[in-house]
C-alpha cells in the first residue's frame, strides 16, 4: 500500500476516535468517561493499522478490552496484572519502532494502574491528562497528526476541566 494513502486514512480514521476521547475528557460522569475510552482505543487499534504501528494495535485492542472491564466494574487485581503483563510481553514482541514503540506500553501500564487505583473522576481525569502527555509524543512520531492535535485538544480540555472540579464546583459546595 501507498504510504501517503495510509497516512490519509489513518489520520480521518484517528479523528473519528477523537471524538470519542475529547467526549471522555469533556464528562463528569466516570462509567460514561470510560465508555468513551473504549471507544477511543477500539477505534484507534484500527487507525494503527495504516500507520504500520503493530505495538499501537496490540496496546490499543488491550487498552479497549480493559476499558469495558472498567465500564462494567469487573477491573480486579488479577485483570489489572494480567493486562499488564499481555500488554508488555506482546508489546515488546511487535515492537518494530524502538523507544517509540515502548511509548505504547508505558501508556498502557500508566492508565491501567489508574483504572485500578483511582475512583474519583478528579484523579480519574489527572490519570487521562498524563496519559494524553504520553501519547501525543507517540502520535506526532508515527506520523498521526489528527490524534497528535485531538490528544492536545484533550489534554487542554482535561486541563480546564480538572480546573473547574478543583475550583470553581469546590466552591459551589461551600
Amino acid at each position: 500500500m501507498d504510504l501517503a494513502f495510509n497516512i490519509v486514512v489513518g489520520n480521518a480514521i484517528s479523528l473519528i476516535a477523537g471524538i470519542f476521547i475529547i467526549l471522555s475528557m469533556w464528562v463528569n460522569d466516570e462509567k460514561k468517561a470510560y465508555k468513551y475510552q473504549f471507544l477511543n482505543a477500539f477505534i484507534l487499534s484500527i487507525s494503527s493499522v495504516f500507520f504500520f504501528s503493530w505495538t499501537g494495535v496490540v496496546t490499543m485492542a488491550i487498552a479497549a478490552s480493559r476499558n469495558l472491564m472498567v465500564y462494567y466494574e469487573r477491573l480486579t487485581w488479577r485483570w489489572t496484572v494480567f493486562f499488564i503483563i499481555i500488554s508488555i510481553v506482546i508489546g515488546l514482541l511487535v515492537n518494530t519502532m524502538g523507544f517509540i514503540g515502548l511509548l505504547p506500553i508505558i501508556a498502557i501500564i500508566q492508565i491501567t494502574l489508574c483504572n485500578y487505583y483511582l475512583k474519583n473522576i478528579k484523579s480519574i481525569k489527572t490519570g487521562f491528562i498524563i496519559n494524553s502527555g504520553i501519547y501525543i509524543i507517540y502520535f506526532l512520531a508515527i506520523l498521526d497528526f489528527s490524534s497528535a492535535i485531538i490528544e492536545s485538544i484533550t489534554a487542554i480540555i482535561g486541563i480546564i476541566s480538572l480546573f473547574k472540579l478543583i475550583f470553581i464546583d469546590s466552591n459551589k459546595v461551600k
